[in-house]
């Protein structure tokens, strides 16, 4: 009946309460994926409940041949954390990400250069539509499915990315922290020159954060930390709480070459998914929530370096090495433990929880990893 592109799902989800989920037996689970790194907010929570109902109730969709009031209060704010200038909303990290590509070739046009190149790091992952597959280097991900995206490139080594840049450089897409490459953090020294070399060549700096962004690693973005000063950003997963939302942020002199009709989405920054948006931030900032990511992330990565090997990652992102398969561990810890993560590699595991985990719920981690190690 359905594609099978998923494989088989043995485990069936029916309901969901802050960091738990039940199954259809009333089995919980402690949710250490916040369902891949969206729920940020956990699972039912009462305010965001709240505004889907009541802008359900009032006005779902009208599409964005209308002003959206909405759309404004969610860019100033997001404009505000990042400071960037301006920002487009679709409904998708792959979105985002595609808008975001499409957006620096339109800028090098408009500079009057032949710029066309897209440059990608070793281990990153952006999406599976074609132009977010075309500088996704894996393999697997790509069979099939070609010819993709021309002028994209992907070096294998990131001593290898900075001397591709060339002045045929239109841009280069980074993640801080590569989420589905295991959860590895890209070192600061390499981004900070990386940077430099685009500058010089006067091409952009794209930094997804789409797994990254909107508190996940303590701060509202990960390029923060790293001391970046991008051209673009892009967004998606946890901004909407598990409602679907995407944004590109740009900063002006790059936003402004997608004149009128040069990009569009029918159902991007319609109210439903901007009044999930507005909650989503005004709880994180309201609840502090950036400080609890940061002190309760900190209790998380202790419990991990004490079992596991390869600890990395940032705030309530971590990444760990096991001895044996992966997907047979999270198997395991699905099936004993009652604990929901999620592989990564061979012998690597992610752990990305809601952002409103508390000490206690890592203690109960800790309690349930123990029965199965």
């Amino acid at each position: 009946m359905l594609f099978q592109n998923y494989g088989s799902r043995e485990l069936t989800i029916v309901r969901g309460q802050g960091v738990w989920l039940y199954d259809e037996q009333g089995r919980d689970y402690l949710d250490m994926t916040a369902g891949i790194a969206v729920t940020s907010l956990g699972h039912a929570h009462p305010r965001l409940v709240e505004a889907i109902s009541h802008q359900a109730a009032t006005l779902l969709h009208c599409s964005n041949l209308y002003q959206i009031p909405q759309q404004e209060e969610v860019a100033k704010k997001l404009i505000e954390f990042s400071g960037l200038d301006a920002a487009f909303f679709c409904n998708s990290g792959a979105e985002a990400n595609e808008a975001a590509l499409k957006l620096a070739r339109r800028y090098a046009s408009t500079q009057h250069a032949e710029k066309t190149i897209l440059l990608s790091l070793p281990g990153a992952f952006h999406g599976r539509t074609y132009g977010a597959l075309s500088v996704t280097p894996k393999p697997a991900y790509q069979e099939g499915f070609g010819p993709l995206l021309p002028d994209c490139h992907t070096p294998t080594s990131f001593e290898e990315v900075l001397s591709s840049v060339n002045s045929d450089t239109a841009a280069c897409i980074v993640e801080v922290i590569q989420g589905e490459g295991g959860v590895q953090p890209v070192p600061h020294e390499f981004l900070q020159e990386l940077q430099k070399r685009l500058k010089a060549v006067h091409a952009l700096l794209i930094v997804d954060e789409v797994q990254t962004g909107i508190g996940r690693t303590g701060d509202w973005f990960a390029f923060r930390s790293a001391g970046l000063d991008p051209d673009i950003v892009t967004l998606a997963k946890g901004l909407g709480g598990g409602v679907p939302v995407g944004a590109v942020l740009a900063k002006q002199e790059v936003a402004k070459t997608f004149t009128a009709g040069s990009h569009g989405t029918t159902f991007g920054g319609n109210p439903l998914a901007m009044s999930a948006a507005k909650t989503v931030l005004e709880e994180i900032e309201k609840g502090n929530l950036l400080e609890q990511v940061r002190r309760v992330g900190d209790k998380v990565r202790q419990f991990l370096e004490e079992h596991f090997t390869q600890v990395s990652g940032q705030g309530l992102m971590w990444g760990f090495t096991i001895s044996e398969d992966a997907r047979n561990f999270v198997k395991n810890a699905q099936e004993v433990a009652g604990v929901l993560m999620t592989a990564v590699g061979e012998n690597r595991i992610r752990v990305v929880p809601p952002l409103i985990l508390e000490e206690e719920d890592v203690d109960e981690f800790a309690k349930r990893i123990y029965t199965i190690l």
